[in-house]
C-alpha cells in the first residue's frame, strides 16, 4: 500500500488501484494516524480533529464506525487497529511519502556535506518530484493547516538545498532559474536570495547580484523595517569580493 500525503490524500494499492477512503472525516482520521508513524493516537485527539469542537452526543460510536468503514476500504496490508484508548495503522510494508520525501531530503543535505553535489542535487530533486500539491488536501482543517505550514518549510529548506547544490556543482542554467522563482514566491526569504546573489556571482554577472541585494533590503525596509540580517550580509560581502 502507498500512501500519499504531499498533495490530495490518497492510497494506492499494491495493484495500482486506489483505495476507497470515503469523505472529510475517515480522509482526516487516516491522516492523522500516517502523521502518527504508528504511535497511537487517542480517541479525543481523534475527535477535535474530526468534529473541532462540535461534539456530538453519539461521538464515541460515529468514531468506530469510520474507523470501521476505513479498514474496510484500505484492506490488506493496512492494519488500522484499535489499542489503549485509541487508534494506531501499522501498514504491513506499506510506503508513505512525506516518509520518503524526508529520507531523500536528509540524504541530500549529507551528499552536499560531502562534497558530492552533483549527486545532492539529484536526491533533492527526487525529494521534490513526489509534491503533487497542497499538502493534505481534502481533510478537516484543524489538522491539514498546522501540517502543511511544517512542510511547506521542509520544501523551501529542500528547493535551497537543490539550488546551492547546483551552484556547488557549476550547473548555473539551473541554478539562476530555480533561484529567481524562489524569490519571487518569497522576497522576504533572505536564504534564498543569498543563494541567488551566488548563482548569478558563479554566472559572471555580480553587478545582477549586487541589484539583487538591494532590491532585499529595500523589501525587507519597506515591509518589516529592518536590515538584512547575517546571511545576506555575507553573500553580499561575498559578491563584493569576488
Amino acid at each position: 500500500m502507498e500512501f500519499r500525503i504531499l498533495g490530495p490524500l490518497a492510497a494506492i494499492r499494491a495493484d495500482g488501484r486506489p483505495a476507497v477512503l470515503g469523505g472529510r472525516k475517515p480522509r482526516t482520521l487516516l491522516a492523522a494516524l500516517l502523521l502518527a508513524r504508528g504511535r497511537v493516537v487517542p480517541d479525543e485527539r481523534l475527535i477535535s480533529l474530526l468534529w473541532d469542537g462540535v461534539r456530538p452526543s453519539t461521538v464515541e460510536a460515529q468514531l468506530c464506525t469510520y474507523a470501521s468503514r476505513l479498514r474496510k476500504g484500505l484492506g490488506r496490508p493496512a492494519r488500522l487497529v484499535r489499542s489503549g484508548g485509541g487508534y494506531l495503522l501499522a501498514p504491513d510494508g506499506g510506503t508513505v511519502d512525506a516518509e520518503e520525501f524526508e529520507r531523500l531530503a536528509a540524504s541530500g543535505h549529507d551528499e552536499l556535506r560531502a562534497g558530492a553535489a552533483g549527486r545532492a542535487a539529484e536526491l533533492f530533486g527526487a525529494a521534490l518530484d513526489l509534491w503533487r500539491g497542497p499538502v493534505l488536501a481534502g481533510i478537516a482543517e484543524p489538522l491539514r493547516a498546522g501540517e502543511a505550514a511544517r512542510f511547506e518549510e521542509l520544501r523551501l529548506a529542500v528547493l535551497e538545498g537543490r539550488i546551492e547544490a547546483e551552484v556547488a556543482a557549476g550547473d548555473h542554467l539551473r541554478a539562476v532559474p530555480d533561484a529567481t522563482g524562489l524569490v519571487l514566491e518569497h522576497p522576504l526569504r533572505e536564504r534564498a536570495r543569498a543563494l541567488l546573489m551566488a548563482a548569478l556571482c558563479a554566472s559572471g554577472r555580480p553587478a545582477d547580484a549586487v541589484a539583487v541585494y538591494h532590491r532585499g533590503r529595500r523589501i525587507l525596509d519597506e515591509r518589516l523595517g529592518i536590515a538584512p540580517g547575517p546571511v545576506l550580509q555575507a553573500a553580499y560581502q561575498r559578491v563584493l569580493s569576488g
